[in-house]
């Protein structure tokens, strides 16, 4: 091989590794992205949910809550690719959705590929309830409780493995907005809900439902007895809850409702319901991430605001309505931590191999999980 072939094969090389991705400077970065999306057209989605970074934002296509722009690109004819700047659980239901039996038959079978730029992108909650410990917890609870009568309730925000335990065991997901009418639903089937993976949304669902927090135990999977309670107290439960929770939301305190207030008279406290519910009873507004930016966006100029939810949507609700006064309702930075690894190197590298023909960090859900997860979002669809 001559020395022309050899730098030739270097370079080629050297273009799909992530580290010389990350030597890169930004204006070059944004202009190769910018070339694979025009070089690919309509078959490309990159969705781009509202915690991310604004950098990245820039460049997608979609944005919004993670089953909202799965639904979106999972509705899209052309698209044959999807690159989900989110984290791991949203790259799994744009999979779920995108190639749920009927769409891949209409496809002649050809699969949409999804892609996570960064596989370290996770969830800090969705990893707090795996799999074998909620089937262990199953198991356990059903030697005081008879589980045929407790309904499962995974939150969006969980591994595809949880969505489909739903599915298996006649439960149902759920997301930040529908909460209280799934929980209805799952009432009318059932004597008790077990929910998880995330307690807070859980709580403070079933409290406005007059629901009791004695009636809520929350079950500990690192316990070695009953999840951490007695007996009793789970014979008496109506809501079982998970003990996980959002470390962004977990973050903000009563005492930071109580500073702004005095600090800003008149100020409103706008909150998402995975916020503890001492500062989720406090609030003025408690709400999923779009009911927060459709609030801030319907809201009258000089309307003052101390919103508890992630720092990236704050700071851009706070760019896109300088009439109004906004602030981040907690004194200390607190971003997803695991969204940010998404960055604009992750992403050209991610849409350059996809490209080329060499795709990395491809998610694809096993058939017999995707059955199953089916099987619980459609119930979700069908709750109104």
């Amino acid at each position: 091989m001559n020395d022309a072939s050899d730098k030739t094969d270097a370079y080629a090389h050297a273009k799909h590794d992530l580290a010389v991705y990350k030597t890169l400077e930004t204006d070059e970065l944004i202009a190769r992205i910018s070339a694979v999306r025009e070089q690919m057209g309509d078959r490309l989605l990159i969705l781009g949910h509202h915690y991310q970074q604004d950098e990245v934002v820039a460049h997608t296509d979609l944005r919004g809550d993670s089953y909202q722009l799965s639904q979106m690109a999972a509705s899209s004819e052309a698209c044959r690719a999807i690159v989900f700047c989110g984290v791991h659980f949203m790259a799994e239901t744009a999979d779920l959705l995108a190639n749920r039996p009927e769409s891949l038959e209409s496809r002649g079978g050809e699969r949409v590929r999804v892609i996570l730029p960064d596989m370290a992108a996770g969830c800090s909650m969705a990893d707090m309830a795996a799999i074998a410990q909620v089937e262990a917890a199953w198991e356990d609870m059903g030697e005081v409780i008879d589980t045929e009568r407790v309904i499962p309730v995974t939150y969006i925000n969980s591994a595809a493995s949880l969505k489909a335990f739903c599915g298996k065991h006649g439960g149902i997901v759920c997301t930040s907005s529908n909460a209280q009418a799934v929980l209805e639903w799952a009432f009318e089937r059932g004597d008790r809900v077990f929910f998880f993976p995330d307690q807070h949304l859980g709580r403070n669902t079933a409290l406005k439902m007059g629901i009791t927090e004695q009636q809520m135990p929350v079950w500990d999977p690192y316990a070695l007895e009953c999840g951490g309670n007695e007996e009793q107290a789970l014979q008496d439960s109506r809501v079982i809850l998970w003990k996980g929770h959002c470390s962004v939301h977990q973050m903000f305190r009563p005492e930071h409702v109580a500073q702004f207030r005095e600090q800003h008279p008149g100020i409103k406290i706008l909150v998402h319901p995975e916020c503890p519910r001492e500062v989720n009873d406090l609030a003025d507004v408690s709400g999923s991430t779009g009911l927060i930016i459709r609030t801030v966006q319907e809201s009258p100029p000089g309307t003052k605001w101390a919103i508890g939810t992630e720092l990236h949507l704050v700071n851009r609700l706070k760019a896109e309505h300088p009439e109004q006064e906004i602030h981040f309702l907690s004194p200390v930075v607190c971003m997803c931590a695991t969204m940010y690894r998404i960055d604009l190197p992750h992403l050209c590298w991610a849409l350059e191999n996809l490209r080329d023909g060499t795709p990395v960090n491809t998610i694809e859900v096993s058939e017999e999980v995707t059955k199953w997860s089916l099987v619980a979002l459609e119930r979700m669809l069908a709750v109104h």
